[in-house]
Parts: C-alpha cells; structure tokens; sequence
C-alpha cells in the first residue's frame, strides 16, 4: 500500500519562496515506491493541491482532501515546510491536530513558543543554556534608547521577536542606528529583541529524531559574506558553511549534546536545527531553534545530512513514516 503524502509549502510570511524550495526538495526525494507525495500550496487566499502539470485543485478545509479528475484524494499524513506562519508558528499544526491528520512537525504549542524567541530563550536560560543579555520591547512601549544600549551595548542585534531567515533583523553599531533598526523590526512583529553581541562564530546543529531516538546530526560552522548570517547570507550562497564545524572536539561535542537536550526539553518532533555563537574561547551561546528548518539545496541541514552518509530521501522517508506511526 503506497501512502498519500501532502508535502505542506509556501505560507503567509516573506518566507514563502524559501518554503516552496524547501518543499520542493522533499516532494522530489520522498520514494515513490513507498508514497504518493503531492505538492500542497498554503497562501492566505488559497489553499490547493497541485497535479503533475501544475493544474491547482482546492483543498476541503473540513478534512484535508482535494476533489481530483480520478476521485477523491485522501492524505494519510502531511510532510510541513511552511517556514514562519502558519506552518512554523503553530496554528497548522493545531489544525491537524483537530481533524486527526498525522503531521512531521513539532505540536501546536511546541512550535508556537520555539517560534517566540523571547519565551523560548527565557525557559532554556532557566534550564542552564547560555543566552545573551537581552531587552524586549513590545510595540508602542516607550523606551529610551540610552537605557537600552546601556543594559546590552554595543554592537547590538534587533530582532523581531516571531520571524525566522534573520528577516527584519539589524546589527546596530552606532548609537543613531538604532531608531530605525526599531522600526524595522517591528514591521515583522509586534514585539522585538534587542540582543547584546556575542562575538564569535555561527553555527547551526541539525537534530532529528526520525530514528525513532533524538539524535544531533552534525554541526556546521558559517562564515557569511556580509556583516551577518542574515537572509542573502543564507539563500544567496554569500557565506561559507563547513562540516564538521572548524571548532574544538569539546566545543563540537557540547554543541551536540546541548542540541539533543534542547531537542528533548522543548518536546520537538520531527526534523530541526539550533543555533549558536561560540565565543573565542570555545563557549557556545543559544540564538534559536527552527523547528522547520531550511531544506533548500542551499539549506545547512541537506549538508549536514551528506556529510553523515544520510540521503535525504532515507532521511525524508523516515520522517514522514514516524509519522504515520502515530496514527
């Protein structure tokens, strides 16, 4: 029996052509001899099913199934790469939830508070991880800005507090830059951080449990062209990523303890990636978790699966009958 796939893509954030890369990659990788996959575009003003010519066939809201020229299709399970909303922000999550529909991502909660940033690293703070000194600002809340460059210095990062691909996020350098790294920011989002620097290097950890068992995949160190592993960065081939990360075996081997720790105290699901700065001195400190992590050809979790001998369509494949499991 071949099981009818919907390969969830696209979303109602910028993130939306990242996610239909994404999406692309898994719908051409999962078997065929095991599942029928099909493309399923999210937008907020539709939601469809694509056929092999690309024709759209709406998708029923009441249980997930599309009406198609041979019949009524019917999924078994849901592969979610909807990067940012509502995929990686929890309510399509939820929404699977409600009508039984078994699904390769994190819970409805789990997702929304990993997609906060502030919540998310105040609960890992209390649990022992490193975090940078943070000031969190809600939209309209007076602030001064010399109170808040004197609580997290400078340089500083301003972040929107629910976005994902560094969207919306500036490194601010000067005193007079801030104002309008403020205002960027809140045009993603209603609530932003403002983040002390961490000098150091980036680097991100794939996790995993399609195993059956929480497992870190590898850790990448990444060395962006630009100030930053901003969204060119990631998407635009503008940095340099290498596995293994170019770090100690102490360091490289903390990071991938503490990745399976936060893994597993966040109650995730499926497939992820967390993010560090390590300090010169070998000190890793959290940035986030993106519990529906780029899966693009340029995305550092396709790498990180390579360098360990993983195909992606073993990885995809036993993703998504992990989730059928559930059922």
């Amino acid at each position: 029996m071949k099981y009818n796939i919907a390969v969830a893509m696209g979303g109602f954030s910028p993130e939306y052509d990242v996610s239909i890369a994404s999406g692309t990659v898994v719908f051409e990788n999962l078997s065929r001899e095991k599942f029928n996959p099909y493309r399923v575009i999210i937008t907020r003003t539709k939601w469809v099913v694509l056929d092999e010519a690309d024709k759209e066939y709406p998708i029923d809201l009441n249980d997930f199934s599309a009406t198609l020229p041979s019949g009524k299709l019917n999924f078994d399970a849901v592969f979610n790469v909807i990067h940012g909303a509502p995929g990686e922000t929890g309510p399509l999550a939820g929404y699977f939830e409600l009508i039984g529909m078994p699904q390769t991502s994190s819970a409805q909660f789990e997702s929304a508070l990993t997609f906060n940033k502030a919540e998310c690293s105040m609960l890992l703070k209390g649990q022992g991880v490193n975090i940078a000194e943070a000031y969190y600002l809600a939209k309209d809340e007076e602030f001064r800005e010399k109170e808040i460059l004197k609580h997290v210095g400078l340089p500083c990062f301003v972040k929107p507090n629910r976005s994902g691909s560094s969207i919306g996020v500036t490194k601010v350098n000067k005193a007079t830059e801030l104002k309008a790294a403020i205002e960027k920011a809140f045009a993603e989002d209603t609530q932003i951080i403002i983040e002390a620097m961490v000098k150091g290097t980036e680097a991100g950890c794939g996790v995993s449990n399609h195993t059956g068992k929480v497992r870190a995949l590898a850790v990448t160190d990444i060395v962006p062209t630009n100030e930053f592993f901003d969204y060119e960065s990631k998407y635009s081939g503008k940095s340099e990523e290498v596995t293994p990360a170019r770090i100690s075996k102490e360091t490289y081997a903390q990071i991938m303890e503490e990745s399976e720790f936060i893994f597993e105290t966040l109650n995730l699901n499926g497939i992820a990636r967390v993010d560090y700065i390590i300090t010169d001195n070998g000190v890793p400190f959290f940035i986030e978790v993106n519990t529906i992590p780029g899966l693009s050809k340029e995305s550092i979790l396709p790498g990180q699966a390579k360098y360990l001998g993983i195909s992606l369509s073993e990885l995809f494949d036993k993703t998504v009958e992990r989730a059928l499991a559930s059922k």
